[in-house]
């Protein structure tokens, strides 16, 4: 722990602590529990999710594929906050380091970014698969899918590197209490005694430009996909081709909802909304989406649904 009367404290040498959900400390441990268990769930069903697509031949398709990396990086995301949170609820165990607090930050805002760019890929999947669905195979082949992928990642590696130097550049002189379950790039930066204004700007810029391009996209997508749908003469087509996008729609809806609502509330809503609600959205948020899109995409989806029955049929068979 650091000690107040230090001017300037080496980075080194910093330890912060993670408070958990302030006003809600004698709940914390119950709390956890269904934290924990909604963990647990997440990954076993993106696991699954995952092993289910690259074993079945006929899952390996762009849309399936596009899925399986949003399962990745769900694992990567509930894995990158949960244990420590449930280590902070159950053990008390609140201290980190400067670096392992800036290392935890940086992959939650990268893995943030590219699941944001492969929640877009998938609507341009389905933008493809409706309006033009002659050369769907020509135009997102296996090659351009695996590219798409790869752009996701480096895109978002190139716009939240930037945020390690952003805060190691700054001065810090002996706060060291964050008012949170994990490490945030504005959490981090709000202990500084310098000024912050650059930290602030490229944030906004970094949502603004980033998710929020992504988010105008999708909603554009969308927009040209409805227009097509309302075209087909046919209303078993209709509902057929609107029921394929939506297990997305409600994916994207479970991302951005509670990300929007807990990125605004720390910067605009600090005196409208309660500290420990703002904090236990962004609690929920690692947790809950990644556990609900495999069910999502497993009970919308009628290939994901049939593979699931044939994998456990030879059991049901057996016993």
């Amino acid at each position: 722990m650091v000690s107040s009367s230090l001017n300037h404290t080496h980075h080194q040498d910093m330890w912060y602590v993670l408070t958990g959900i302030p006003g809600l400390d004698d709940v914390h441990i119950w709390i956890a529990i269904p934290i924990c268990s909604m963990y647990i769930v997440a990954i076993i069903g993106n696991i699954f999710l995952i092993f289910l697509i690259m074993t079945e031949r006929n899952l390996h398709e762009p849309m399936y594929l596009f899925l399986s990396m949003l399962a990745l990086a769900d694992i990567l995301l509930s894995t990158a906050t949960v244990p420590k949170m449930l280590a902070i609820f159950w053990f008390h165990s609140m201290n980190i380091s400067f670096g392992s607090c800036v290392s935890q930050m940086f992959f939650i805002h990268f893995i943030f970014v590219a699941e944001s760019a492969i929640l877009l890929a998938m609507a341009f999947d389905r933008y493809v698969a409706i309006c033009h669905p002659l050369r769907y195979t020509t135009i997102l082949t296996s090659s351009v899918t695996g590219k798409i992928g790869i752009a996701a990642v480096v895109r978002s590696f190139l716009i939240c590197f930037p945020f390690i130097f952003l805060v190691y550049r700054l001065t810090y002189c002996g706060k060291n209490i964050i008012s949170h379950s994990y490490c945030e790039h504005m959490g981090i930066a709000r202990l500084a005694c310098d000024n912050i204004k650059v930290n602030i700007v490229y944030g906004l810029t970094v949502a603004l430009l980033s998710t929020g391009l992504d988010i105008v996209f999708i909603i554009t997508s969308y927009a040209m996909i409805l227009c097509a749908v309302f075209q087909i003469p046919s209303w078993s087509a209709r509902s057929k081709a609107l029921n394929t996008c939506g297990s997305h729609i409600c994916v994207i809806l479970l991302f951005y909802a509670p990300a929007f609502f807990s990125f605004f509330a720390h910067r605009f809503g600090a005196k409208t909304i309660p500290h420990h609600i703002h904090i236990l959205v962004a609690n929920l948020y690692v947790v809950v989406p990644p556990m609900l899109n495999p069910i999502i995409y497993g009970v919308k989806t009628k290939q994901i649904q049939d593979r699931v029955v044939l994998f456990f049929s030879p059991i049901s068979t057996c016993c």
